[in-house]
């Protein structure tokens, strides 16, 4: 992408608005911490970088924070693959469809705390966290995936079918330019979503040298400090992998000629 003169302003203004809105909320919780002046209760940021930075001198921090995001990714993975094959049967086998849609609204109902602790009956306490967000995610993708074949366009279709394209040609060149963009939006949301059940699991099962784990410990013995240090390592990694998976959602778009 070559930047223009205009490009580069917008850039710049859009850069500089975040970063101004970062510093009023930064501000906001520091007015916070000097109102309340209990840390049981809240922590400044200076307290919660000094913190991180104490934390990140540990060999277990790494470990940890490792540990939980192979635990979103090994589930992140498995649902978008899970989503993406249920999403091609259940549009090509109706049947499928009517079998499966009342499992797949129990699911997106059924609070995710429920998911959580049937899986420490049913698996070890280290496997909990990667089918909670297995099983949280898969239902996002199969509807996207799902609305976005039914949405391609019939004209399209029937031009395939005209000039013989093929199954194979088809789908590269008029299924997934179609589909693409709901699948964009459901692995956005489905990130976003496999972090949260996902520490969310490591908490209640009090995962070992997990991100969950400490934020356990942090709670039993009342360290407020480390809550918020381990609270703002998870935000920051699910922001980063949020930004690599659009890059290369993008990649992928550009691929297939995809605006």
């Amino acid at each position: 992408m070559i930047f223009t003169t205009q490009n580069k302003k917008e850039f710049f203004r859009r850069t500089a608005g975040k970063i101004a809105a970062a510093v009023f909320w930064i501000a906001v919780w520091e007015m916070l911490c000097y109102i309340v002046k209990q840390e049981i209760l809240i922590v400044s940021p200076v307290r919660v970088l000094v913190r991180l930075r104490e934390l990140s001198g540990d060999a277990s921090f790494w470990v940890s924070a490792l540990n939980s995001m192979l635990h979103v990714l090994a589930g992140f993975l498995l649902g978008v693959s899970a989503g993406i094959v249920l999403a091609v049967l259940t549009t090509s086998v109706r049947l499928l469809y009517d079998l499966l849609y009342p499992l797949v609204s129990m699911i997106k109902a059924t609070p995710v705390v429920s998911f959580i602790i049937l899986a420490l009956v049913w698996l070890r306490s280290e496997q909990v966290p990667t089918f909670t967000a297995f099983l949280e995610v898969t239902p996002i993708v199969l509807g996207n995936v799902m609305n976005g074949i039914l949405k391609t366009d019939s004209g399209l279709l029937e031009m395939a079918r005209v000039y013989r394209f093929g199954r194979a040609r088809t789908v590269r060149r008029v299924y997934i330019p179609s589909v693409m963009p709901y699948f964009t939006a459901a692995c956005t949301t489905g990130m976003g979503l496999a972090w949260k059940t996902c520490i969310a699991a490591e908490v209640l099962a009090s995962t070992e040298f997990s991100i969950g784990g400490h934020i356990y410990d942090s709670k039993i013995y009342l360290e407020t400090a480390d809550l918020f240090a381990w609270t703002a390592v998870v935000v920051l990694m699910s922001v980063v992998l949020e930004r690599l998976m659009v890059a290369l959602m993008r990649k992928i778009g550009k691929k297939y000629n995809i605006d």
